[in-house]
C-alpha cells in the first residue's frame, strides 16, 4: 500500500532562498542524498531565477541534475514565468510549481501583475509544457491564501476564484499557501472545502508557516477535510520574511511524527530522517533550526508500524 499521506519537502528551495547564507552546491548534494535516503518522494530542489536576484539558486540546474540520480522521487522547481520554466525543463524537472498570489496588493508588489494577469503568464507556462515536455506536472502555489501583510484579510470568494480559473486553464493541481502565517484551523477547513468544492481533484497541498505555533494544527485541518499532501521544511528551515525571530515553514519532523504518531503512513523512515538534519546543519552552521520531535526525541517505545520505506 502507498503511503497516505505525501510530504512534499521545500527546504532546498524555499528554505534555503529564505536564508542570508549560501549553501554550497556540495553541501546541498549531500543534504539531497540525506533526505532521499529518509523515503522522501517529493521535493522541491531549486528555484529558477536570476542569480543576481537569488544568488542562493545560482546552482539550480546542478542540483536538479543531482535530483534526478536520485531515484524513486518527484524532483520539483518552483518558477516564476516562462523563461524559469524553459530553464527547469531543460534540466529535466518532473514538476514546475508557479507561484500566483491570491492577494490583489501583494501580486502588484512582487511582480506587478493582478493575481488574474498571472493565470495568463501560467497559460504560456502550459503551452511550452504541453510543446516541449507533456509529461511534466505543473501545479500552481496559491501564496498569501490565507491572509496577506500588504492588505491584511484575502476575501476568500477571491481565492476560489482564482482556483477556479487556475484549474480551468489547465494546471494540474492548485495548493493553498499560508504566506503571512496569518492562517486558524477554522478558516484551513472552511477554504480547503470551499476549493474542493470548486475544482475537485485539483485541490493540492497545503502549504503551512508556523510563524504563530498553529502549523500542525492548520495541517491537521486540512487532513481533516481531505488534503493529503503537504508542504514542509527539514528544521523549519526558511519560510518567515515578515515575521522576524519567528519560525517559518512547519517542521517536516513534527509533522511526519504527527501523521505516524497517529496512524496515517507516511512513507518516512523518522530516524533517518533526523539524521537529515546533520547535513543541514554543516552546510549552514549557525543557521538556527526548530523543531519539537528532533530536541524531545522519539517516545520510548515508538514504532513506525506504516513506515514503507
Amino acid at each position: 500500500m502507498p503511503p497516505e499521506v505525501l510530504i512534499s519537502e521545500v527546504g532546498p528551495r524555499d528554505g534555503l532562498q529564505s536564508v542570508k547564507a549560501t549553501m554550497a552546491t556540495a553541501d546541498k548534494l549531500r543534504w539531497l542524498d540525506a533526505l532521499h535516503a529518509s523515503g522522501l518522494r517529493e521535493i522541491e530542489v531549486a528555484s529558477f531565477v536570476p542569480a543576481r536576484l537569488l544568488p542562493q539558486m545560482a546552482d539550480a540546474a546542478q542540483v536538479v541534475r543531482h535530483a534526478l540520480t536520485l531515484p524513486g522521487w518527484t524532483v520539483m522547481a518552483l518558477v516564476p514565468n516562462r523563461k524559469g520554466a524553459e530553464a527547469a525543463l531543460r534540466a529535466g524537472v518532473h514538476k514546475l510549481t508557479l507561484p500566483v498570489s491570491a492577494s490583489q496588493a501583494h501580486s502588484l508588489a512582487n511582480v506587478r501583475k493582478t493575481p488574474m494577469a498571472m493565470v495568463d503568464e501560467v497559460r504560456e507556462v502550459l503551452a511550452l509544457r504541453d510543446a516541449v515536455a507533456p509529461g511534466v506536472k505543473v501545479e500552481a502555489g496559491m501564496s498569501t491564501a490565507f491572509g496577506c501583510t500588504l492588505q491584511g484579510d484575502v476575501p476568500e470568494d477571491d481565492v476560489v476564484r482564482l482556483a477556479l480559473a487556475l484549474a480551468e486553464a489547465g494546471v494540474d493541481d492548485v495548493g493553498l499557501s499560508d504566506t503571512t502565517g496569518m492562517a486558524n484551523p477554522a478558516q484551513v477547513r472552511r477554504l480547503f472545502q470551499r476549493v474542493f468544492a470548486e475544482i475537485g481533484a485539483k485541490t493540492g497541498a497545503a502549504h503551512m508557516h508556523n510563524t504563530r505555533g498553529l502549523g500542525l494544527a492548520n495541517c491537521l485541518a486540512a487532513f481533516d477535510v481531505g488534503v493529503r499532501t503537504f508542504d514542509s521544511s527539514l528544521g523549519g528551515l526558511g519560510g518567515c520574511p515578515y515575521a522576524p525571530g519567528a519560525s517559518g515553514n512547519v517542521v517536516t519532523e513534527d509533522l511526519v511524527f504527527m501523521f505516524e504518531a497517529m496512524g496515517v503512513s507516511t512513507g518516512i523512515d523518522l530516524p533517518k530522517l533526523l539524521a537529515a538534519r546533520a547535513p543541514l546543519a554543516q552546510g549552514l552552521p549557525g543557521e538556527p533550526l526548530y523543531g519539537m520531535t528532533p530536541e524531545a526525541g522519539l517516545p520510548k517505545g515508538f514504532v513506525q508500524e506504516s513506515t514503507h520505506v
